[in-house]
């Protein structure tokens, strides 16, 4: 699994180490990970042959000719890279994509299971203040249904 939040430094070549942990559990068909533009934010979205075969599985669900199907294929597969890990652990982030999301110096690493995200850091601060108040909203609808009360 992809745990914990990193802050990484990207060097001149655009390079960012994953931690140990992340190379583990993207452990796959080759050394390295899937990267595309994520649907949930200002962010890139990555991890490994179990994101691309969730990825997959879902897409493979809409028929073919489906405008929903075809706008997955386009976003995932489309702009999906692999991005192969060298000697030192580091993976090389694509030009258009840093320039798009504003990776630049410092990025932050954010596992989410089954796959992570890469976020400048400053859009993450704004990105994770939203999802905590997000998170404790649900979390009290959550457990009014779990004692069988009123939803708020």
């Amino acid at each position: 699994m992809f745990l914990s939040t990193v802050e990484k430094q990207v060097d001149a070549k655009r390079r960012i180490v994953l931690p140990q942990d992340f190379r583990a559990a993207a452990a796959g068909a080759f050394d390295g990970v899937y990267c595309f533009a994520s649907f949930e934010g200002d962010c890139l979205e990555g991890g490994g042959q179990a994101l691309f075969d969730t990825y997959n599985d879902l897409v493979d669900e809409l028929p073919f000719g489906d405008p929903v199907r075809s706008a997955m294929e386009t976003s995932v597969f489309g702009g999906m890279v692999k991005l192969a890990f060298d000697t030192a652990g580091r993976i090389t982030l694509p030009e258009a994509l840093c320039e798009e999301f504003g990776l630049t110096d410092w990025v932050c690493l954010v596992g989410l299971r089954t796959r992570f995200q890469i976020w400048s850091r400053e859009a993450f601060k704004t990105h994770r203040a939203r999802q905590r108040e997000l998170a404790r909203d649900g979390l009290h609808v959550l457990r009014a249904q779990q004692r069988g009360g009123p939803k708020p």
